[in-house]
């Protein structure tokens, strides 16, 4: 388990980096997650007696990482967490494609359902009862032989979106396992990193941004040149 690494903090706040296949929260595999080591580095830094109140308002799946905010008070929670659910809370990605997309920019419109029994999420008609509107915009930064370097916002918050619309163009993120298949090389990373994260903070009502690059000495980001992404 890396140390966790925290980009801002406050009172109300407190804005860190996600290591990939790290769970946000614990599941039914045991592993450490983001959750509970937010809580332990609050609660050993401020000496507090009990467990820290930590709040989980917005998650990353475990494959992805990248910036997440947490809530330090109840009260922030509840805010942030409207916030996420209005869309007023915006997340720009990084993928890298295992093909370049045929436009250099668009916008990808799915409806999305996820197979409870096979445990992943499908594009299905329009009419498909259950189905949800899946949108994201994206455009091409950089291409290196046949994969591409992607910037992606999301304009809903389906799960598992971003990865099941671009294996939907034939083109699905490196190391994607689950909806990749054969198309794309198999890897412990996937090519898919929440690179920035912008809300209003809870209680000044300040407009906050962060961002943090990927490692670009792993594969798949030593492909590209990504802290030309994030130049503040």
């Amino acid at each position: 388990m890396e140390k966790l690494t925290v980009l801002y903090e406050d009172n109300h706040v407190i804005v860190v980096v996600k290591p990939h296949n790290v769970p946000s929260q614990a599941d039914e595999s045991g592993d450490k997650d983001m959750l509970t080591m937010v809580k332990e580095y609050v609660k050993e830094k401020y000496n507090k007696e009990g467990e820290a109140y930590i709040g989980l308002v917005h998650r990353l799946d475990r494959p992805t990482g990248g910036v997440m905010v947490f809530a330090r008070t109840s009260k922030a929670a509840a805010r942030l967490t409207a916030q996420f659910k209005e869309r007023t809370m915006t997340k720009t990605y990084y993928a890298v494609t295992s093909k370049t997309p045929q436009a250099k920019s668009d916008t990808l419109v799915h409806n999305l359902k996820k197979d409870e029994k096979e445990n992943i999420v499908k594009i299905v008609p329009i009419a498909e009862k259950d189905s949800k509107r899946a949108e994201l915009s994206y455009k091409v930064l950089q291409t290196e032989g046949d994969y591409s370097l992607v910037e992606v916002k999301p304009l809903t918050g389906r799960g598992h979106q971003i990865r099941v619309q671009f294996a939907g163009i034939n083109c699905p993120l490196y190391g994607d396992n689950k909806y990749g298949k054969e198309k794309t090389k198999a890897s412990k990373t996937l090519g898919l990193w929440a690179g920035r994260i912008e809300f209003t903070h809870p209680t000044t009502k300040q407009n906050m941004t962060f961002a943090c690059a990927p490692n670009s000495e792993n594969l798949p980001w030593s492909m590209f040149y990504m802290d030309k992404y994030f130049i503040r």
